[in-house]
């Protein structure tokens, strides 16, 4: 059976590899009904697990870091750091051994560097990462020239889906004047942000010039998953909601 995998519209050398997944898939429970990769998310594990394994046999990868995501700044490193760590970003300088984060409405970015000693890295960029800076610290734990960094903005929720209160947009505003673009007001005290130009933006004053991605919505394409479409129970429960992943990595092609 084929995996729902997709490879993001982003010219890469043939030693650099990318993906993306979407959710259906008939190996997660009835509950997820798709191709679930997360652990935390009340999934059957059993199930996620032969996901998992399932996606390094058909990328021909090793098994990705999985993170414990938490919605900070921490930069992981493949190689030096073990699996479950607190961190919402990863770099990889090593052959086959992905640079992975996992998704549902929280903007993934992938990053690409070359030079004599490539470096990958991606980053899970949820608003308050975002604010925090995660983008800017994955570029520092890359140690290389933000000029040369290539990203790619991967499946997210979208500008007119993802509405939010007047002390998100204070807290991007305050960082920087020109974040005041990114956002549409909305009612009395909401506003529209657009998730993806928020990131631009970031990624730009970093200097990084090459930027591409940024036109999905996980919230209206029902393909992606997306926590804010499961919304809640009755009683007030997050409904059932998996993950999909966004990955990159250096083969010796």
């Amino acid at each position: 059976m084929s995996l729902p995998l997709l490879v993001p519209d982003w010219e890469l050398p043939s030693s650099v590899h990318a993906a993306y997944s979407y959710g259906y898939n008939q190996q997660s429970s009835a509950a997820y009904g798709a191709f679930n990769l997360a652990t935390h998310v009340g999934d059957d594990v059993a199930a996620v697990r032969e996901n998992r394994q399932r996606l390094q046999m058909a990328l021909g990868i090793h098994e990705p870091l999985w993170l414990q995501q938490v919605h900070g700044t921490v930069v992981a490193e493949v190689g030096r750091d073990g699996p479950d760590m607190r961190a919402d970003a990863v770099v990889s300088r090593q052959i086959g051994r992905p640079a992975a984060i996992l998704t549902a409405d929280c903007l993934p970015v992938l990053f690409y560097c070359p030079g004599s000693a490539p470096v990958v890295a991606a980053a899970h960029a949820g608003w308050r990462g975002l604010c925090a800076g995660v983008l800017e610290q994955t570029l520092l734990a890359m140690a290389v020239n933000a000029a040369d960094v290539q990203c790619w903005l991967g499946p997210a929720i979208g500008p007119l889906a993802f509405e939010v209160g007047e002390e998100v947009r204070q807290a991007f505003v305050s960082c920087d004047a020109a974040a005041q673009s990114a956002f549409i007001e909305n009612g009395q005290g909401k506003y529209l942000a657009d998730i993806y130009e928020l990131a631009r933006l970031r990624l730009r004053a970093a200097g990084v010039p090459q930027i591409v991605g940024g036109d999905f919505c996980t919230v209206s394409e029902p393909r992606f998953y997306s926590y804010r479409r499961a919304g809640s129970s009755s009683e007030g429960q997050a409904n059932p909601c998996g993950r999909q992943i966004s990955m990159i990595w250096l083969s010796s092609d």
